[in-house]
């Protein structure tokens, strides 16, 4: 059973800096996150501008569970600053490459894998999906039983993994994350395709899975990511101190 809480990030990047950005938050952030605070880097990503907004970085964390989550916070946040001052070098740097962002609070399903699952496991993909999902109040959860309740076809018809399922918290319960893997832009090509058209037929999963959402009374935002170079899905593991290259090298 999964009993993390994950904090979710959406960054607005400046200029031409994603990939720097990037590099710094796993190169950089990771490796203390981990050692300072338990935080484990589940995924940093770029989205594909052509589905979504760009430039931007979406982030996510895993954190061992709410007091896990109120120990970060309280340390954060008790100084006159209200940022740690052993992180001021950081700070500017990351400061120079973004222009702020919106972040949220994830609870995942009971079945939803943690990273270090995920990566034992060997999962990763070559295009992920990002569903930002809206339903009517007290529904997130029910929508998240019902996309796993259509995973296991979905993913031997069209090769889409289930990554992760999540509440948005702090909200009515009127939001949902729903993260998808695929091995090859072919292979989300043809389930979009599919979802687009709700299915080839009455037995296809993914129209099965957009049918059902719709019932629901669901709405969702897709957009495309891929993997930063040092993410752990790309690496099969954390990012360490040794990962601290440079940049051109990667």
């Amino acid at each position: 059973m999964n009993t993390k809480v994950y904090i979710h990030e959406l960054i607005r990047i400046t200029g031409r800096n994603r990939a720097r950005y990037m590099h710094h938050m796993t190169a950089n952030w990771c490796p203390e996150a981990r050692k300072e605070r338990h935080q484990l880097c589940y995924g940093v990503w770029g989205t594909v501008g052509s589905t979504g907004r760009w430039p931007e970085v979406v982030n996510l964390w895993e954190i061992d569970g709410w007091h896990g989550l109120a120990a970060d916070f309280a340390h954060e946040l008790g100084h006159p600053g209200l940022q740690d001052p052993a992180l001021a070098e950081w700070w500017d740097a990351a400061e120079s490459l973004r222009a702020g962002g919106i972040d949220r609070l994830l609870v995942p399903t009971p079945q939803s894998a943690t990273i270090e699952a995920l990566c034992a496991d060997g999962v990763r993909g070559e295009v992920y999906a990002h569903d930002l999902v809206t339903v009517p109040a007290g529904r997130a959860l029910s929508y998240l039983e019902l996309v796993e309740t259509h995973a296991d076809a979905v993913a031997d018809r069209y090769e889409a993994r289930l990554l992760g399922a999540f509440r948005v918290a702090m909200v009515a319960d009127t939001e949902a994350v729903v993260l998808w893997a695929f091995p090859s832009h072919t292979a989300w090509a043809d389930w979009e395709q599919a979802w687009l058209g709700g299915g080839s037929s009455a037995d296809d999963p993914v129209g099965a899975l957009r049918s059902a959402a719709l019932d629901v009374g669901a709405t969702w935002r897709r957009w495309l990511m891929a993997d930063a170079p040092l993410a752990p899905l790309r690496l099969g593991r954390q990012p360490e101190v040794g990962d601290r290259r440079r940049l051109d090298e990667l």
